[in-house]
């Protein structure tokens, strides 16, 4: 494809990003006269929230490294059955909504938690529940990564002898480490840029720079100061962005898929590693699953009744409304952003900018440059598709630059137009990559929280904002119908992860 034609299409996202997060940013900034203030730094208490921001991700990153290496080793190694199911499962945690995740943690490890441990107002709360979304996308990258070294490699290492430990050094290592280093950048970025889980799960001492951005402009119409420390976000969010951008380009260009050494455990040293994988696997991405399922079983049958309440009905179908055509409209954005950023990776990086941005600075910064549609839906479903959007255009980016130019190529030679040609040869080939960005896109719209919290009016209340309600109220029944809410939530984040991982037929079970 042309790159006169690539640029055409990249019009189409660029003027919607500009139009929904440069725009308003740079209103909210002008708004709040905030030019970087060097004086901000000085404050003990920002001081103090940039640090934990910074180092609660590094020490997720970190803590991600150590427990998900060997966790996908063993899975890349060993061969049990389910392991292909298990493999898929490992993107559930992935489509939970942050609303999800943060009650699963406070069910398992809250007041009154099935495990028995009251973790709160302390941070490992908060890194539990980073390593709840985030181990399963380093263990998915580690396998896949020790899936590109070729079993003869292997075999050839440990013929001239070489022990497990320098096979590993100097035949699996290289091979791995930039796949773990692009989920490292991707980890690093959802960590930092999280509000949802460090709202639940942060509290007043361990609350991170989106918290404190929150509370700034929310309950202090401080906008200098929040426009500075969003700055700040944006600039590191950037970094690391743009160095996942960078790397998976390299990954797409250097992924060989041959036949990889995967075989039975023999003897129960390596049975004992396998159970002892699947073991951490099921504390850290399916325990708060689980945890919530216990507790709303636990619920009484008012709480259950309540759930054909008017007001949980109208929720759920704003829900499915508003995701619905946000959907739709990342359906258009992701694939004119894919197929021009296939070549170009600066353009995939910038698909990243909307998590890069507070979305309570881009709330804010809407409401102050469209005034007159602040109470209009179409600018409530736009920033859902904002956000929804860079899975569809990360997934056909992918899935384009990974695909021979040979096949559309031929298709040229027999006449066929550039548009007939991507329709018939492009299209079919990419149709899996497309399929899972646009689950993955819908798995964020229905759990979308933070811009709801601003753009939404009441009667269109959904979910997320149902179950934060219900959450601010006191009363232990008010606690289980947010239970039962979340629940619902989670059914929904199941949908698309059955969308997602549909078994292909024509698919190896990884």
């Amino acid at each position: 494809m042309s790159w006169l034609l690539r640029g055409s299409l990249a019009l189409l996202p660029l003027l919607f990003l500009a139009a929904m997060v440069a725009a308003p940013l740079t209103r909210l900034l002008w708004e709040g006269g905030s030019a970087f203030n060097p004086a901000l730094l000085h404050d003990d208490y920002l001081q103090w929230r940039l640090l934990w921001s910074l180092l609660q991700a590094l020490i997720s990153c970190l803590l991600c490294q150590l427990i998900g290496l060997p966790l996908a080793w063993t899975l890349a190694r060993y061969d049990f059955p389910g392991r292909g199911l298990l493999l898929r499962l490992l993107l559930l945690p992935f489509v939970m909504p942050t609303l999800v995740a943060g009650l699963g943690v406070l069910a398992l490890f809250g007041p009154h938690g099935v495990a028995g441990i009251n973790l709160q107002d302390t941070p490992w709360l908060l890194l539990y529940g980073n390593l709840f979304y985030n181990l399963p996308l380093l263990v998915r990258a580690g396998v896949d990564g020790l899936s590109q070294v070729p079993a003869s490699r292997l075999l050839v290492a440990r013929t001239l002898g070489a022990t497990p430990w320098r096979t590993f050094w100097r035949v699996e290592w290289p091979v791995v480490r930039p796949w773990l280093a692009s989920a490292l950048c991707l980890i690093f970025l959802y960590c930092f840029a999280g509000f949802g889980l460090a709202l639940l799960l942060g509290g007043q001492r361990y609350a991170t720079v989106e918290v404190e951005i929150y509370s700034l402009v929310a309950y202090e119409l401080n906008l200098a100061d929040a426009g500075a420390l969003a700055l700040l976000a944006l600039a590191v969010g950037a970094l690391a962005a743009g160095g996942y951008a960078l790397i998976e380009r390299r990954l797409v260009k250097d992924s060989r898929p041959g036949p990889t050494l995967c075989q039975r455990p023999q003897g129960w040293p390596q049975w004992l590693q396998l159970a002892a994988t699947l073991l951490l696997l099921a504390l850290f991405a399916a325990a708060p699953l689980l945890a919530i399922v216990l507790r709303a079983l636990q619920a009484d049958a008012a709480s259950w009744q309540a759930l054909w309440d008017g007001e949980v009905l109208a929720a759920i179908g704003n829900t499915l409304q508003f995701s619905g055509a946000a959907v739709l409209l990342a359906l258009a954005l992701g694939l004119a952003h894919g197929i021009a950023a296939a070549r170009w990776w600066w353009l995939r990086a910038l698909s990243f900018l909307p998590f890069m941005v507070s979305p309570v600075m881009l709330a804010f910064g809407l409401l102050l440059l469209y005034p007159q549609y602040g109470a209009s839906l179409w600018l409530l479903v736009a920033a859902y598709a904002l956000l929804a959007y860079p899975f569809v255009a990360k997934a056909v980016a992918g899935a384009l630059a990974s695909l021979s130019p040979t096949l559309p190529a031929a298709a040229r030679t027999l006449g066929a137009t550039r548009w007939r040609a991507f329709w018939r040869v492009s299209l079919p080939l990419i149709r899996p990559a497309l399929r899972r960005g646009l689950a993955f896109a819908a798995a964020t719209a229905v759990g979308e929280f933070a811009v709801t919290l601003f753009l939404s009016r009441p009667e269109w209340t959904t979910l997320t904002t149902l179950i934060y309600q219900r959450l601010g109220r006191p009363g232990a029944a008010n606690l289980e119908q947010a239970l039962l809410l979340t629940c619902l939530l989670l059914a929904f984040a199941l949908l698309a992860f059955l969308i997602i991982e549909w078994p292909e037929k024509n698919r190896a079970a990884d």
